[in-house]
């Protein structure tokens, strides 16, 4: 935390105290304070609200949130962002796979959804592995900058390989291994199928365990089942394995053992140093029927020009989508996304507003980019970074919001990926505005750097920031408030009761919009672009 805050700390403070007065300091206290939480609860209210279907992309819902998006950003004076266009069209497919289908796995067959969910990216009406060889690859990691390849010594082509989840610093928690606690990308299940991918592999099942995914099996069996969006694609992706899915974590225990393994000796093995082993004469066999529906999602994007420098932009993100409304499911069918994220894209109007009630426009453009399809893999922001709107050259900054705080005041901030970019620099100064402090991600396993919409702006090499929330209560009524609310919200990630709910106290919210607002504002003022930590895998490119 020292090491952070440092000259270049300082030297922020500085920029920071020019960029306050560079309009008027009333003005920019002025618009700081239109941040509050009744017009924030109006807009997630409408977003989370059963007429909205759980905003679904390519789906009725999708048309309500970027009507609502397009009247609330005109109002404010904003332009279109995408030439004459508010929109920029993302072409999707949909893929569906029938749930009459059974993971045979030697003489057993698992079932779907209680067992195993199993699927394919491919845009296939059809696909299987029949009698494939098993292979256990570890966590199904190669990188060469951390010394470590699962699939070295092995021919994994036309085979299906079983994968552990998180990576090896996750398990040993060696600071030295990887990045200890905190997970790298090779942790994501984006990644273990794409490596599987270029491996050669048939198919690629990944072991569930809820500590090292950061998320229950009902989150599996919700947001891997029905539709599973991707883009259209000359190949129709035919360069994946062909099959692809998850396995629960008994499934995995009672395979090993059939295989004549421990399972969690295996595991230890496997964290310990590049690990593959055969799963003796084990074979799996599945099916996947997939119905194919092609359709075009909108990312939606509003610029406010800058007064100076109209070409250079400051990029605050959000997605507008969550898991729409599955007719199949008893009692409620919508997953409303309250939290996940009806409340980052109601922010994003928030935040808005504070610009637009400037006597006159910031210096730089302030760009607003509401994705769709993140909960598809973060599918709307990919896109957009291989098809930017604003070249990357252009982008100062990405700022992103993604389930605001719903559990009070804090004193502290939590930063994902703290030590990254001169943001956090910038960050801490908005905080002590707020007499807050700012700290690490209080779950970095989770890999929440690799799992959020900034990520696309990073890998494009534009510094992006991923803060919110703390740990650190401001009272012992919030505190309380904070342990009840926590289960709740935690309970319902990715199910039906993500909701709006009456009680939810959104100062923290209100707190982290501000901070949001500041950095923006600072980041629009000063002379100079924020940089990369010379020690992060980040750096402009």
């Amino acid at each position: 935390m020292k090491k952070l805050l440092s000259l270049s700390l300082l030297s922020t403070l500085v920029l920071a105290g020019c960029a306050t007065t560079a309009l008027n300091k009333t003005d920019f206290e002025s618009a700081y304070n239109t941040i509050n939480s009744e017009q924030l609860t109006t807009h997630i209210k409408a977003f989370a609200s059963d007429e909205f279907g759980g905003r679904g992309p390519s789906t009725e819902g999708e048309k309500l949130t970027l009507a609502y998006l397009t009247k609330h950003f005109k109002e404010l004076g904003y332009q279109p962002g995408n030439g004459d266009s508010f929109l920029q069209e993302v072409p999707l497919v949909s893929l569906e796979a029938s749930p009459e289908m059974g993971l045979t796995i030697g003489d057993k067959t698992y079932q779907y959804k209680k067992e195993m969910v199993m699927g394919s990216s491919r845009i296939s009406e059809f696909e299987a592995i029949e009698n494939s060889e098993l292979v256990f690859v570890g966590y199904g990691v190669n990188a060469p900058e951390y010394n470590w390849n699962d699939y070295k010594d092995v021919d994994v082509k036309g085979k299906t390989v079983v994968i552990l989840v998180n990576d090896p610093g996750f398990a040993t928690k060696d600071p030295e291994l990887f990045t200890g606690d905190a997970m790298t990308y090779y942790g994501r299940w984006t990644y273990k199928y794409e490596e599987a991918s270029r491996q050669g592999a048939a198919g690629a099942i990944i072991v569930h365990e809820t500590a090292p995914a950061s998320y229950p099996w009902s989150v599996v069996e919700n947001s891997w089942t029905g539709p599973q969006f991707g883009f259209q694609k000359e190949n129709n992706n035919m360069d994946r394995v062909a099959v692809e899915g998850w396995i629960t974590n008994d499934v995995a225990i009672e395979i090993f053992k059939k295989a004549g393994l421990d399972f969690t000796k295996q595991k230890q093995l496997a964290a310990k140093s590049s690990h593959h082993a055969d799963l003796g004469d084990l074979t799996a066999s599945v099916s996947v029927k997939n119905t194919i529906k092609k359709s075009i999602s909108n990312n939606f994007i509003a610029t406010l020009p800058g007064s100076e420098k109209a070409d250079e932009h400051i990029i605050y993100s959000a997605h507008w989508d969550h898991l729409g409304t599955d007719p199949t499911k008893k009692g409620d069918k919508i997953y409303n996304g309250a939290h996940d994220n009806a409340t980052g894209t109601a922010g994003m109007i928030e935040v808005a507003e504070a610009f637009a009630s400037l006597p006159k426009n910031p210096k730089r453009s302030i760009t607003f980019l509401a994705v769709t399809a993140e909960e598809q893999g973060l599918l709307g922001s990919k896109y957009y970074a291989a098809n930017p709107v604003i070249s990357p050259k252009s982008t100062v900054a990405n700022i992103n919001m993604d389930s605001l705080n719903l559990l009070g005041r804090v004193k502290d901030v939590s930063v994902v990926g703290i030590g990254k970019s001169e943001l956090d620099d910038m960050l801490a100064v908005a905080a002590t505005k707020q007499n807050r402090t700012i700290g690490g991600d209080p779950k970095p396993s989770s890999g929440g750097y690799y799992r959020s919409d900034h990520f696309a702006f990073a890998s494009m090499g534009v510094p992006a920031m991923y803060a919110g929330g703390g740990t650190l209560p401001i009272d012992d009524a919030t505190a309380t408030y904070r342990k009840r609310m926590g289960l709740i919200l935690r309970g319902c990630y990715h199910q039906a009761c993500d909701h709006y709910r009456k009680g939810w106290d959104l100062s923290g919210a209100v707190q982290d919009l501000k901070l949001f607002y500041h950095v923006g504002f600072d980041l629009s003022e000063q002379k100079d672009w924020p940089k990369w930590d010379t020690k992060s895998e980040f750096q402009r490119k």
